[in-house]
């Protein structure tokens, strides 16, 4: 048999789920036992993020914080530090989602600096990047994404990228009106990703980094992205906010998927 890849399948719990709620739902998933080949990882929101992970810490679930400032300490009122997210035993931090960038003036050079804040902590970068529908309509999605990504990864060393998740989320995806983005269309972007991770790492490395698709994904539809080529999972926003449908859609995504 075809050894399969390794799968990253991630949700991001946004602004839900409060402390109670949230540590019910990481006891739900604590007994969770994924596939072998698969990585599942929660993105709590920061007033939860210690209870989940000191009850995930065991289990095979990472836990994620939503956003980080990229000082280790400050007066930046309202921020939290890489060092904080650290102390509260998460694995991961998501950097540039579009929602950060569109509500609250995140910007491709915030990233950057962020990105390399999280290296330095021994955090493991998850990175969003997508156009708008604009960009989409005047087709200039290729020269967006690969603008983000070099801004980005400016700052990280090459021996890093290993250790960083991307995610391609369109901005015209996501969201309760979002419209999921066709197989081919990702299949074609995460190609084109993968060529700039190339250049700017060569293949031996820019061949590895984990390239996850989010945007309206789906029980129905996780496993056709997962099965396109440089997709190496989905990161699920409302349809993984349920513990039971959480593991149900990562069991579907490895149950019915085709050899790599």
């Amino acid at each position: 048999m075809v050894a399969r890849k390794t799968v990253w399948i991630g949700t991001n719990w946004k602004m839900n789920k409060g402390p109670s709620e949230a540590l019910a739902a990481a006891e739900a998933l604590k007994s969770y036992q994924p596939p072998e080949s698969v990585k599942p990882f929660i993105i709590a929101p920061f007033t939860s993020l210690q209870v989940v992970a000191e009850k995930l810490k065991d289990s095979d679930v990472l836990v994620g914080a939503q956003n980080m400032h990229w000082e280790e300490s400050g007066s930046w009122t309202g921020e939290i530090s890489p060092g904080m997210i650290e102390e509260c035993g998460a694995d991961i931090v998501l950097i540039g989602h579009s929602e950060r960038r569109q509500h609250f003036a995140e910007t491709d050079w915030t990233v950057s600096r962020k990105m390399a804040a999280a290296l330095r902590h021994g955090l493991k970068p998850l990175l969003c990047i997508g156009e708008s529908l604009d960009e989409y309509d005047y087709g200039v999605t290729d020269e967006t994404l690969a603008r983000q990504l070099k801004i980005a990864l400016h700052n990280v060393a090459v021996e890093d990228l290993p250790n960083i998740l991307i995610a391609y989320e369109p901005v015209w995806a996501i969201g309760a009106g979002g419209r999921a983005a066709d197989t081919d269309c990702v299949a074609r972007v995460h190609t084109s990703l993968r060529q700039v991770l190339i250049e700017i790492a060569g293949v031996e490395i820019g061949g590895r980094v984990p390239l996850l698709y989010g945007g309206s994904v789906t029980q129905d539809n996780a496993r056709s992205y997962v099965e396109q080529p440089n997709v190496d999972g989905v990161f699920v926003g409302r349809a993984g906010w349920n513990v039971p449908d959480f593991e149900k859609l990562i069991d579907r995504v490895i149950e019915e998927r085709a050899p790599a």
